[in-house]
C-alpha cells in the first residue's frame, strides 16, 4: 500500500493520477470533501474515465497534525509521499506554518518508523536550500543553509520539516528529499502557486521584476518522485529545476501563451520596498492579510540559479522544457476559463 499526504494539492494528485493509472494500491489522505473536486478535475484533464480512477484511491479524512487519526491510516503501508504542506509567506502565519510543516513532518517520520514504512519520500522547496552571495554561481545540494539570513516564515519551516525527515534517517527510516522550483501545472488557478500566477498573468499584470528562480513542470516533479522511490537511492536531497528563467521572462511567455499582453514596467526594488511596507501598514492598521513580505519583495529581484545536474545525473533523467509546459497549462487554464 501507497500512502499520499497532500493528495488534493498540485503535487499530490498529479502523483495520485500516475499511481492509480499503474494500477497501484492507494491511499490518500484529505482534510475537507469540497477538496476532492479538486482531484477529479485534475483526472478529467488527461482521462474520460476521471470518476473511475479517483474511485481506485482509498480516501481518508484526517489531518498530519492529528496523530491518533494517522496511527490507523499507516496500517499495511510499505511507501509514503509526504506532499501535504501549508504555503504562506505572511510573517504572522508562523504558528500555523510550524505546526503543519515541521510539526505535522515529525508525526510523518514517527509513524513510518514506528510502522516499519520501507520509504519515505519529502517534498520539500528549493526555499530550503541555502544561497550565494554571488548571484553567477549555481546553487545545489550541497549549498549551506544559513540560520542568520532574513529567510521566510515558510523557508525556516521547510528547513525544519527536513530536519525532521534527516533525523528519521538517522532513526533507521529510509528516505529521499526532492526541493522543486516554481511547480508549473494545471487545476488550481485560486488557490496560489502558480496556477494564481497565470490567472493574475491573463488579467493582465503592469510590473515585472528582475528576478531569477528556478521552474519544473509538475509531471517532471511527479517523475522524479516515483524514480526516486522505486530506485535503490536513500537518504538523498535533490533540487527539481527543469530550467532557471527570470520573473520577466517568465511572465511574457506566459502572457503570448494566453493571448494576454504582457507586463511593460519594471518594479525596482524601491518601489518594492515601499509596497511592502505599504502592505505591513494595512495589516496592522486594518487586519488585512499581508500581500507581500519583506522577503518575498527581496526574492523577486534576487538572482537564483540552481543546478540540476545531480538529478539528471544519478536517475538519467530529461526535463521537460519550461516553453513546453507553459503552453500546457495555458491551454488547460483557457479551457477552464472559457467553460
Amino acid at each position: 500500500m501507497i500512502l499520499v499526504t497532500g493528495g488534493t494539492g498540485l503535487v499530490g494528485s498529479h502523483l495520485l493520477y500516475k499511481l492509480v493509472t499503474e494500477k497501484q494500491k492507494v491511499r490518500a489522505f484529505f482534510r475537507r470533501k469540497k477538496t476532492l473536486s479538486r482531484v477529479k478535475h485534475v483526472f478529467s484533464y488527461f482521462s474520460d474515465n476521471a470518476e473511475t480512477l479517483f474511485n481506485n484511491i482509498e480516501w481518508v479524512e484526517a489531518d498530519i497534525a492529528d496523530i491518533p487519526k494517522l496511527q490507523s491510516a499507516f496500517q499495511g503501508v510499505s511507501q509514503v509521499y509526504h506532499c501535504a504542506a501549508f504555503v504562506s509567506f505572511e510573517p504572522d502565519k508562523y504558528r500555523t506554518l510550524r505546526k503543519i510543516n515541521i510539526e505535522g513532518t515529525a508525526n510523518i517520520v514517527n509513524l513510518c518508523i514506528s510502522k516499519n514504512v520501507k520509504k519515505l519520500c519529502y517534498v520539500s522547496s528549493v526555499a530550503a536550500i541555502g544561497h550565494h552571495n554571488n548571484s553567477d554561481k549555481l546553487i545545489d545540494e550541497q549549498t549551506a543553509w544559513n540560520p542568520e539570513d532574513d529567510n521566510s516564515v515558510y523557508a525556516i519551516t521547510k528547513y525544519g520539516a527536513e530536519l525532521e525527515v534527516w533525523r528519521g534517517t538517522q532513526e533507521g527510516l529510509d528516505a529521499v528529499v526532492v526541493n522543486p522550483g516554481v511547480i508549473l501545472g494545471p487545476g488550481f488557478w485560486h488557490s496560489g502557486g502558480s496556477g494564481s500566477l497565470f490567472k493574475k498573468i491573463h488579467k493582465g499584470m503592469s510590473h515585472y521584476t528582475k528576478g531569477v528562480t528556478g521552474y519544473i513542470d509538475v509531471w517532471d516533479v511527479v517523475n522524479c518522485l516515483t524514480n526516486l522511490m522505486d530506485s535503490n537511492i536513500k537518504n538523498e536531497g535533490f533540487i527539481l529545476v527543469s530550467e532557471n528563467l527570470s520573473f520577466k521572462a517568465f511572465q511574457q511567455k506566459v502572457a503570448n501563451a494566453l493571448g494576454s499582453k504582457p507586463p511593460k514596467k519594471e518594479a525596482k526594488p524601491w518601489l518594492l520596498a515601499i509596497v511592502w511596507r505599504m502592505d505591513w501598514l494595512r495589516y496592522k492598521l486594518l487586519g488585512k492579510r499581508r500581500q507581500l513580505s519583506k522577503q518575498m519583495a527581496r526574492s523577486i529581484t534576487t538572482t537564483t540559479k540552481y543546478d540540476n545536474s545531480k538529478i539528471k545525473n544519478l536517475i538519467s533523467y530529461n526535463f521537460k522544457s519550461i516553453d513546453d509546459s507553459i503552453e500546457d497549462v495555458s491551454k488547460l487554464y483557457l479551457n477552464d476559463f472559457e467553460n
